[in-house]
């Protein structure tokens, strides 16, 4: 295993939701996430619609205070750095948006949505920039033509391509990527993958890879991490999740993973009625209330521990 390149300790992100009568209930988005990311790696975060995917990447990269809790990139505490030195950082660490359409500034034009990261960080002369702008067109498969083009001028791929050479641009450590692929056609999801793998080997990035789709994160991924309710449930190199004892959570979303054979029938997850709202997570386990496996009362009044029960496989649950 390589060194960690970024660690998430105790991190938590909560909101109060404001109504008519001032401050509303307590909203936990993410609430206390450990887990290690290291150098080279893909590690694929997966789970439903308003797990808090999204807001841990955000609180991640420092777009969003933690309400509590750390986060370490390259052995530094990046919400205990000055202004100046986590503008620095911020080299280091980029974004790649899931939606092409509204992730570029309508406004601009390619190569200037290109040029904004070298201005703001003060880098390279006018011509150098103009250089090194066609360099990022070209590395990720358009070219120096399309500078001058507004991104109305595109595609959803090709749009999404500019985005990845913005990511690019600073040359960049860690890179996360907020379902990139999501809001393309599958034709186009495989182009995307396939050059971001690209990409990768090219400069030694490191990936968080945010989806959920099991399909896509089975496909780039080294580790796989669920979300549930603000929490990681399971943590596990990707080939556990074809042969593993798994959280009852991510064997349910394996489960409903469409297989393309015609002769299989499909088999719906066992899971009982909708996700809970993150402002009324059940007590004990939070996932218990949907669980086919749940045994109460222990399931119902424990918080079930988040530990290791494999090398480099972990899982919150009792009965694991």
């Amino acid at each position: 295993m390589s060194e960690p390149l970024l660690e998430a300790r105790h991190l938590k992100r909560h909101f109060h939701l404001t109504g008519a009568w001032g401050k509303g209930p307590l909203l936990k988005a993410v609430d206390g996430v450990n887990f290690t990311l290291y150098e080279g790696e893909t590690l694929g975060l997966v789970g439903e619609s308003g797990c808090g995917k999204s807001t841990l990447a955000r609180v991640i990269l420092a777009l969003l205070p933690p309400s509590q809790g750390e986060v370490w990139f390259a052995g530094e505490n990046i919400f205990r750095l000055s202004s100046q030195r986590l503008k620095k950082l911020r080299r280091k660490m980029q974004i790649i948006f899931q939606d092409p359409y509204s992730s570029l500034n309508p406004r601009m034009t390619v190569g200037r949505i290109l040029e904004e990261p070298y201005l703001i960080h003060g880098m390279g002369s006018r011509s150098e920039r103009r250089n090194w702008t066609e360099e990022l067109l070209t590395e990720v498969g358009l070219s120096a033509e399309h500078l001058d083009r507004y991104p109305h001028e595109f595609s959803g791929g090709q749009r999404q391509r500019i985005g990845i050479a913005r990511a690019l641009a600073l040359r960049p450590r860690l890179i996360v990527a907020d379902e990139p692929v999501s809001a393309l056609d599958v034709s186009i999801q495989a182009q995307i993958l396939n050059l971001l793998s690209q990409l990768q080997s090219k400069h030694h990035l490191t990936y968080l890879f945010i989806s959920h789709d099991l399909s896509v994160i089975s496909q780039v991924c080294t580790r796989v991490a669920v979300m549930y309710l603000g929490k990681i449930v399971n943590l596990a190199p990707r080939k556990v999740f074809d042969t593993g004892r798994l959280h009852p959570y991510t064997e349910a979303l394996l489960k409903a993973v469409p297989l393309p054979d015609p002769e299989r029938p499909f088999t719906p997850p066992a899971l009982k009625g909708d996700p809970p709202s993150p402002v009324h997570v059940p007590e004990g386990c939070p996932f218990h209330p949907r669980c086919p496996e749940a045994q109460l009362p222990l399931c119902r009044d424990a918080v079930p521990e988040f530990r290791e029960t494999a090398p480099d496989h972990w899982v919150s649950c009792h009965f694991r």
